[in-house]
């Protein structure tokens, strides 16, 4: 009876076990399927939620805003009696009227620019000091056409100097400012040849610091090559944006009328630019004082004719003009204002594009390790072009670059991840206008914990085996 009684007892205990093991085996299929569910789902969805970007080198977006057009008058209504001329917006490097601009032609005194801007610079720089004394040497003194009459030994400080030089176009002064500066004219010379390729003049080539013929420099002191200066209206245009640029304080030397040089002199140097706003009120030069004139240089030998480089500033917007070979003094004055005119009344300054834009299509990028991984991006300054007067902005695209190397977090807010070019061929106008800047990140990229790194790259795996099992149907 006993042993029947432990039979029983075994074959419950029996089926206690079982159905325990079989309770514990359900739990456990049930949390494999469980954690399957999760891995395949809730992870995947995890990462996916924090965005993907799918990275493009290029995209344009066409604006879809039409412009209407506005006449501009032709170049050859102007008229203008020159051998060439330019004129260009300084900001944007538009031109804006383009006659024979490009050939080669002797500037004269228009040369001094590039002497101008070297010692501005140099200046700028800290080499030198604008009350440094300058000592007169040989080559200066004997320097002959519009001079202020140093003699050998003579000192002056760089500033009065330059005065002379950029106001009343003195020879003499301008050499004395190349010897002090390189230790002699010739080695100034290749200071402004290689100065004039930096910024890309292709036409430039200079023999002296002056833009005097050969045949009129003092014997000793000439070239040997035989070659003249010689520069393009375009050339002259570029070297003048690069001084209203470089050096916007150039005005201070430009604008004064006149001034003794020596406090001895009988009569004070003049300027030789008639169309100064400022001689709106002086009785010989008020005919062809201009609105917002404030520089440049003139220029005049017998082989060169009359030349001009002039710049305005009206309602923000400045323009220089470049004339060449105009047969008398005035006709340089009356030539510019129909040039700077043609610009002044037909184009205007207009912004196309705000700083920190958005690009359609680009919005954002993706930076790796991020918390965030998709990241805003905006432009890092505006577009302006010089468009035709009251023309709408019509066809802009914007062309989108990203860089090849992987972003990776951190990154600070500000930094460049490529670049779009802006570009639209306004109405009225032959060029298609252009211009590049960065795109940047909009705000900091934070690097992710590394938990969250973790969960993301479970989800990368998951995503990637799902993907690659889908591909085999």
């Amino acid at each position: 009876m006993r042993g029947a009684l432990r039979t029983l007892k075994l074959k419950e205990n029996n089926r206690t076990t079982s159905k325990s093991k079989r309770k514990l085996l359900r739990k456990g299929v049930a949390s494999v399927l469980l954690l399957n569910m999760l891995c395949f789902s809730l992870v995947p969805a995890m990462a996916l939620a924090e965005g993907e970007q799918t990275e493009s080198t290029t995209s344009t977006k066409p604006a879809s805003v039409q412009a209407g057009a506005t006449q501009i008058p032709s170049a050859e209504s102007l008229d203008l009696q020159v051998s060439s001329a330019i004129l260009l917006e300084p900001v944007s490097g538009q031109v804006l009227l383009n006659i024979n601009g490009n050939q080669p032609l002797p500037p004269a005194s228009m040369t001094k620019m590039m002497t101008e801007y070297i010692v501005a610079d140099l200046v700028k720089q800290g080499k030198f000091n604008w009350d440094d004394v300058v000592t007169v040497q040989k080559n200066a003194a004997n320097t002959v056409g519009s001079r202020i009459f140093l003699a050998e030994g003579d000192q002056h400080t760089i500033e009065e100097l330059y005065t002379a030089m950029a106001m009343a176009s003195a020879n003499d002064a301008t050499v004395a400012l190349a010897e002090h500066v390189a230790g002699s004219e010739q080695a100034f010379v290749k200071m402004m040849n290689d100065e004039a390729k930096r910024m890309g003049m292709k036409t430039a080539h200079f023999a002296n610091s002056t833009g005097l013929d050969i045949a009129d420099m003092p014997a000793e002191f000439r070239t040997q090559d035989g070659k003249e200066t010689v520069m393009s209206a375009m050339d002259a245009a570029i070297l003048a944006k690069y001084i209203v640029t470089d050096h916007p304080d150039f005005t201070r030397f430009t604008t004064i009328q006149s001034k003794k040089f020596r406090e001895r002199d009988k009569a004070p140097m003049s300027n030789l630019n008639w169309m100064l706003e400022a001689n709106k009120d002086v009785t010989n030069f008020k005919q062809f004082a201009y609105e917002g004139l404030d520089g440049l240089k003139t220029g005049h030998t017998a082989n060169a004719g009359n030349c001009f480089t002039g710049t305005a500033e009206r309602n923000g917007m400045r323009l220089i003009s470049v004339v060449m070979g105009t047969k008398t003094e005035k006709a340089r004055f009356v030539e510019t204002r129909k040039v700077l005119d043609f610009g002044f009344n037909n184009f205007e300054t207009k912004q196309i594009i705000p700083p920190k834009s958005t690009v359609a299509g680009t919005e954002t990028v993706t930076v790796k390790k991020a918390k965030n991984t998709s990241v805003p991006v905006v432009s890092d300054q505006g577009v302006s072009f010089v468009i035709p007067k009251g023309a709408d902005i019509s066809g802009v695209q914007a062309t989108v670059t990203l860089g090849n190397e992987t972003l990776t977090a951190p990154l600070k807010q500000g930094t460049s991840v490529g670049t779009v070019k802006y570009s639209f061929k306004p109405a009225g106008m032959d060029q298609t206008l252009e211009k590049t800047v960065n795109l940047i990140t909009a705000e900091d990229a934070e690097k992710a914990g590394w938990f969250k790194l973790f969960m993301r790259a479970i989800g990368d795996f998951f995503r990637d085996l799902f993907n690659g099992i889908k591909n085999l149907f």
